[in-house]
């Protein structure tokens, strides 16, 4: 069970934007992920609870920032109903998408996952839902992934495959490189790894 630390920044001018504490596991019919959001002075700023089945499909999606929250899953594309601060009042929403982004590293495992691109795959597009801080705003949007390569490195628990990524924001043209072992994000515009308590688990 992979347990760490991201760090989080802004990936145009690296202002720091807290930490995110999380722990992974594959399970006999998928995959979870758990995580605890905080600034850089400390303070929790939200969390975040994703579980994919066997597929890579989200199943059940949990997010939290400050107030705000986000319950959802795929159901007819993707459904989810967002809550205000003050709780009272609950929207629903559907759109015809494949899956759901975010801030959190764990959207670009999910995304990879989804996907199972292989190097010789050509460049696949994606459509998603990306809630995006402080609010959890939902707002739909296209990307295009292709698996570069796929490289082994040492290490003393034997071989880390290591899957460089290029991701293509469709409508902006804007690229930029991910790379995953597993179920970690090793490196990513505006996030980095900066511990790993056991080495990342891979999927079947």
């Amino acid at each position: 069970m992979p347990r760490g630390r991201y760090s989080l920044h802004d990936p145009h001018d690296h202002t720091p934007l807290g930490e995110e504490h999380f722990h992974c596991a594959p399970g006999p019919s998928g995959w979870r992920y758990v995580s605890q959001r905080i600034t850089p002075e400390g303070a929790p700023t939200g969390s975040v609870d994703l579980a994919l089945d066997a597929r890579g499909r989200p199943i059940r999606l949990e997010l939290h920032a400050g107030d705000w929250q986000v319950r959802a899953g795929a159901l007819n594309g993707v459904t989810w109903v967002r809550t205000d601060p003050t709780g009272a009042h609950g929207t629903k929403d559907n759109a015809p998408a494949h899956a759901f982004t975010g801030t959190s590293p764990v959207f670009l495992i999910a995304t990879a996952r989804l996907l199972n691109l292989t190097p010789a795959s050509p460049a696949t597009r994606i459509r998603l839902v990306a809630f995006t801080d402080p609010v959890l705003a939902p707002r739909t949007l296209d990307q295009s992934w292709t698996l570069r390569k796929s490289e082994a490195h040492a290490t003393d628990n034997g071989p880390l495959i290591v899957d460089e990524y290029q991701v293509t924001a469709l409508d902006t043209g804007e690229q930029h490189a991910v790379h995953i072992a597993g179920d970690v994000v090793l490196a990513a515009p505006g996030i980095e790894l900066e511990h790993l308590e056991t080495p990342p688990s891979t999927f079947a």
